[in-house]
């Protein structure tokens, strides 16, 4: 059985303004586009390392699903992921 995923409520507001915002020109894509990118941050049950090290925080990391990044932080002792922001690429990167 993989890690317990967890989201912070950060991480859901994001979520929600994205979806929201695609919403706005077609509420199908929205529905699809939020569902990948829960389902990525759920992929990271099985493989919490699967994204990259986020050089300006020790212990987060990162996983690009284009075009957005998910920021997350391990909890090893716990075997825990902690989902803290989805971020779009095009932004400045986000003060976590």
């Amino acid at each position: 059985m993989g890690w317990k995923i967890i989201f912070a409520p950060q991480a859901l507001d994001q979520l929600e303004q994205i979806v929201r915002f695609i919403a706005q020109d077609d509420p199908t894509a929205a529905e699809r586009f939020g569902n990948y990118l829960v389902d990525r941050a759920e992929l990271l049950a099985d493989f919490p390392e699967l994204g990259v090290p986020y050089r300006k925080r020790p212990n987060v990391r990162r996983l690009f699903c284009k075009p957005y990044f998910i920021y997350y932080r391990v909890r090893r002792k716990e075997q825990v992921v902690e989902v803290m922001d989805y971020w779009h690429s095009a932004r400045c990167e986000p003060k976590i």
